[in-house]
C-alpha cells in the first residue's frame, strides 16, 4: 500500500463555554479544528488532527511511500524541512501528518492503536482540565460536578493573574472533586504569565493554603535556570513541555534537574510523544500528554510505562467527527475501533465561519505586553477587552493593554486638578 495524497479539512469544536487562559480566552466558546485526511491506493484513509499549514511543503517526503514505516517517514518529513523542522508551522504540520500514519498503521493491522503500540489495557487515567479561567466560581463548580460525575479525582485549573482568585477556585474544585477522593490533585497552569522574578513568590503565596500537584509552565517554557529555582523552592512538582518540540528543546530542562512533570502536546504527533517519553523514562520522570480534540494521544499513553495522566479538556468531539472512546471512571476508555478511532462524516463538518477561536491574529494566545512583569494582580476576574467580531462570529476576549499615563498627561492632570 502507498501514500497517494492528502485533503485538508476544517470543522469547529463546541464548547459551551468561553475557554482560554492567561493569555485570553475565547468568549463564544467555538474553535476551529483542522482535519488532515491522508489517502492511500489501497482505499484506506488516515485521519491527523491540528494545524498543518505547511502539508504542500511536508507532503513530498511522503508521496508514494508505504505508511507501515511511520518513524522512518517521521524523520523523512524532519530532513525535508530540517531548515525549520523544530518550530511551530512545519513541527505542527509533521505532527499532524505523523498521526495520521499511525493511524493507517493501526487499520492495516486492522486494530485499535493502543494494540499495535503494544498496550495491555484500553484505560488511560486522566486528569479534567476545562480551560476555564473566564469562568465564575459558579460556573466553574458546575463544570466539574460533570467531570466528578464521571470518576475524576483531579483537575487542572488555569491562572496566573491574581492569586486570591486562584486559590478560591483551587478550594471550590476541591469540593467537588470530593465526591470520589477524600485528598483530590489539583494543579495550576499559569501558561507562562510569571516571571523569574516573582514566580517562588506567588506559588508560595498559593500553596501556603492549597495543596498543588504541580505548577505548569510557571516561567518561559526555555527557561531552565527559572524551572530549576521554582522547584527547589516550592514542594509542588514543577510541569512543562507541551510548547516544546525537538528532543533538544527538552535536553537542557532535564539536564537541569528543571522538571518533575514532563508534558507533551498532541498537536505534535504521537511519535514525538514516544520519543520524548522514552528520553524522559530515561531520567525517571514521568510524562503527562497535554489534551487536544479526540485524545489522539490516549493510545500511545496507554502503551507508555511512565505515563502518569492525561489531560482530557473535554467530554464532547468537533462536528462531524465520531470518536470511538468513552470519558468514564476518571480517565480514557479506548475502544476497538481500527486506529485511532476517529470517523470522519463530511457531510456533518461544521467550516467556521470566521477567523476564530484559537486561530485569530488578535488572540486568544496572543502574549499580552505586561506577561512576566506584572508587579501587582489584576483586580477581580482576569480584565479583558473583547474585540469586534463581524455580525454572526464568534467574539474574542483577549488581555485588555495596560494603559501608563505619560509625563505629558501626567502634567495636564495635575493642572486640571490644581485649577479652581
Amino acid at each position: 500500500m502507498k501514500i497517494t495524497g492528502f485533503r485538508s479539512l476544517t470543522t469547529v469544536h463546541r464548547w459551551g463555554r468561553p475557554v482560554g487562559d492567561a493569555n485570553g480566552f475565547v468568549a463564544q466558546g467555538v474553535t476551529e479544528v483542522p482535519v488532515l485526511l491522508v489517502e492511500t491506493d489501497g482505499g484506506l484513509t488516515g485521519v491527523g488532527l491540528g494545524a498543518h499549514g505547511e502539508a504542500r511543503r511536508v507532503f513530498p517526503a511522503l508521496d508514494g511511500q508505504d505508511p507501515r514505516a511511520v518513524t522512518t517517514l517521521y524523520d523523512r518529513m524532519l530532513a525535508h524541512t530540517f531548515k525549520s523542522g523544530h518550530a511551530g508551522t512545519a513541527f505542527g504540520t509533521i505532527g499532524a501528518f505523523d498521526m495520521a500514519l499511525w493511524d493507517l498503521k493501526a487499520k492495516m493491522a486492522g486494530e485499535p492503536l493502543w494494540r499495535t503500540l503494544g498496550a495491555a489495557d484500553r484505560f488511560v487515567p486522566g486528569y479534567a482540565s476545562g480551560l476555564d479561567i473566564a469562568l465564575d466560581e459558579e460556573e466553574l463548580v458546575r463544570l466539574y460536578s460533570d467531570w466528578a460525575a464521571r470518576g475524576f479525582t483531579g483537575a487542572k485549573l488555569k491562572g496566573g493573574l491574581d492569586t486570591e482568585r486562584d486559590v478560591g477556585r483551587l478550594r471550590a474544585v476541591a469540593e467537588v472533586l470530593r465526591a470520589n477522593t477524600r485528598s483530590p490533585a489539583l494543579m495550576l497552569d499559569v501558561n507562562e504569565s510569571w516571571g523569574r522574578h516573582q514566580a517562588v513568590r506567588l506559588l508560595a503565596r498559593i500553596e501556603d493554603r492549597v495543596e498543588l500537584a504541580w505548577i505548569e509552565e510557571p516561567v518561559r517554557r526555555w527557561d531552565a535556570n527559572g524551572h530549576r529555582a521554582v522547584g527547589r523552592a516550592s514542594r509542588t512538582a514543577v510541569a512543562s513541555g507541551e510548547n516544546l518540540t525537538g528532543l533538544e528543546q527538552f535536553r537542557p530542562l532535564l539536564a537541569a534537574d528543571a522538571l518533575q512533570v514532563v508534558q507533551t502536546a498532541g498537536v505534535w504527533g504521537i511519535t514525538h510523544f514516544l520519543r520524548v517519553a522514552t528520553l524522559a523514562h530515561g531520567h525517571d520522570l514521568p510524562v503527562s500528554p497535554v489534551g487536544y480534540h479526540a485524545n489522539p494521544l490516549a493510545h500511545a499513553a496507554a502503551a507508555t510505562p511512565n505515563h502518569l495522566v492525561t489531560e482530557v479538556q473535554d467530554t464532547g468531539s468537533p462536528a462531524g467527527l465520531t470518536v470511538d472512546q468513552a470519558i468514564e471512571d476518571g480517565g480514557i476508555v479506548l475502544g476497538d475501533a481500527p486506529g485511532l478511532g476517529i470517523t470522519v462524516d463530511e457531510n456533518a463538518l461544521a467550516a467556521p465561519e470566521m477567523d476564530a477561536g484559537w486561530a485569530r491574529p488578535d488572540g486568544p494566545h496572543v502574549r499580552p505586553r505586561d506577561a512576566g512583569l506584572r508587579l501587582v494582580p489584576e483586580s477581580g476576574p482576569p480584565g479583558r477587552a473583547t474585540t469586534r467580531s463581524p455580525a454572526g462570529t464568534a467574539s474574542v476576549a483577549v488581555p485588555g493593554p495596560v494603559h501608563r499615563p505619560t509625563r505629558t498627561e501626567r502634567t495636564k492632570r495635575t493642572e486640571r486638578e490644581s485649577t479652581p
